[in-house]
């Protein structure tokens, strides 16, 4: 197969038109790459969260909390993550973002099938640590790959919607899940086992890899920078470099700061709700009369339909989030999606109650995931062609180092709440305002917000 130019004689100009009349057809092609290698990233993402609680029970000893072990296995999930993103964002710089991005998606994809073969709880925590570092070097690179190669005027709109297209793949997770919940309800799979096959879904990304390492070509602009400063020295991917340089230190801490209170409010927060969806469907299920044996798929099913609702707001909200940014600049979107995130959190934990409520879903999944969509256009514009991949892999993932204590600091807050409840409603109770407690975590992005730069209509920075 040839491969496609890396470059194409430029459009006319669109100075007043859409972004995308600037894209060539290697644009388009380097666009679809990254973000299938996303979408793929977070559809694994999705698959786990889905899974989880099924995966908990069939797996731990009788007597010991799903959720809190659950917890345990999100918090090894998010720093095996975190790793895979500061290694692969630094060799992404040095040696390329599209041998990298091939790579992480190999990652992910083998180890994530290799969940599904767990036998207890250790090897399922170090086979989600596993994928962890695959799926968090996906981030830096797509995003590095996307900035460095499309033209500036474009650059905010399409990673904006790479960003919004993750949230196809969390929908795909969500089709899943509720298909196999219907055959485990209706027994064509032994009932408790869906998760294993979602796992066996999540192993299908493994074949973009050879798509990617036919044609992908690293970026012009990157290729130049390296031999550029191979000349005078410069070193690609050096996190010495990052945060002994005033210039790039400062972005890059208060980057990780922004980061850590958007991923928190994810990880640590929204991704429980298949918890309280779980229990309210399993308590409305039983009020209803449904026998004991469909309960389990019905929970599964409605589960399922949560992450789609959930996730088409998301789509929304990072659209939104990305003409906001375009127009008022990243700052006030920003502000805007730190507040509504917060809002919409504790409106969620505190009053969702059954299958009427389900758009609470997509109000909470719309705020929540705005912030991603700010994190993929904002933080590739704050660092040089040497950095970029490194700075923002830094950003995300020591962000994530910080935010693999959510799931834990929630399991704490939860077991101190529910210390002496003795009904099943007042442990529900405890679960939302643990949750409805750590939202304030969204109003440190605020107060990182204010010591960053507008980076609206300004060119990529270089050294």
């Amino acid at each position: 197969m040839a491969d496609l130019p890396r470059s194409n004689p430029a459009p006319a100009s669109t100075a007043d038109g859409p972004w995308y009349r600037e894209l060539t057809p290697y644009h388009w092609f380097v666009f679809v790459v990254a973000s299938l290698a996303w979408l793929f990233d977070c559809l694994d993402q999705q698959l786990f969260l889905l899974a989880r609680g099924s995966a908990m029970k069939a797996l731990l000893p009788a007597g010991m909390d799903p959720i809190t072990y659950g917890g345990y296995a999100t918090s090894i999930f998010v720093a095996g993550w975190a790793t895979g993103g500061l290694i692969f964002g630094s060799l992404g710089d040095r040696y390329g973002r599209a041998k990298m991005l091939t790579l992480t998606v190999l990652i992910y994809s083998v180890c994530t099938g290799l969940s599904a073969f767990s036998k207890g709880w250790i090897d399922f925590a170090l086979f989600r640590f596993l994928t962890g570092l695959g799926v968090g070097g996906v981030f830096g690179l797509a995003v590095a790959l996307v900035a460095d190669t499309l033209p500036d005027r474009a650059r905010a709109g399409a990673l904006g919607l790479l960003q919004a297209l993750s949230a196809v793949g969390n929908v795909m997770a969500g089709t899943v899940s509720m298909y196999l919940g219907h055959l485990e309800g209706i027994k064509a799979i032994e009932p408790g086992t869906a998760w294993k096959y979602m796992f066996l879904v999540g192993a299908i990304p493994a074949f973009l890899c050879v798509f990617i390492q036919m044609r992908l070509k690293e970026p012009e602009k990157w290729v130049k920078a390296r031999e550029a400063g191979r000349a005078v020295g410069v070193k690609f991917g050096s996190y010495a470099s990052l945060l002994g340089d005033a210039r790039w230190r400062r972005p890059a801490l208060l980057g990780m700061v922004l980061c850590v209170a958007g991923v928190i409010g994810l990880w640590g927060i929204g991704f429980f709700s298949p918890e309280l969806v779980g229990d309210v469907m399993t308590r409305s299920l039983e009020a209803e009369g449904v026998p004991a044996d469909q309960i389990a798929g019905r929970k599964t099913f409605w589960i399922g339909v949560n992450s789609i609702v959930q996730n088409i707001g998301a789509f929304i909200g990072m659209l939104v989030f990305t003409r906001f940014a375009q127009s008022m600049g990243r700052k006030r979107a920003f502000a805007i999606a730190f507040i509504a995130a917060m809002v919409a959190t504790i409106g969620y934990f505190q009053c969702f109650n059954g299958r009427n409520d389900i758009w609470m879903s997509a109000v909470m999944g719309g705020c929540q995931l705005a912030l991603f969509a700010g994190f993929a256009i904002y933080l590739p514009e704050l660092f040089p062609t040497s950095l970029r991949s490194t700075g923002t892999s830094f950003c995300y993932n020591v962000g994530r180092f910080i935010a693999a204590s959510g799931p834990f600091t929630l399991g704490s807050l939860q077991a101190a709440l529910k210390a002496g409840a003795t009904t099943p409603e007042a442990k529900l109770m405890a679960f939302r305002n643990a949750c409805s407690y750590m939202s304030v975590i969204f109003l440190l992005g605020l107060v990182a917000l204010a010591f960053l730069p507008e980076t609206k209509g300004r060119p990529l920075p270089e050294d």
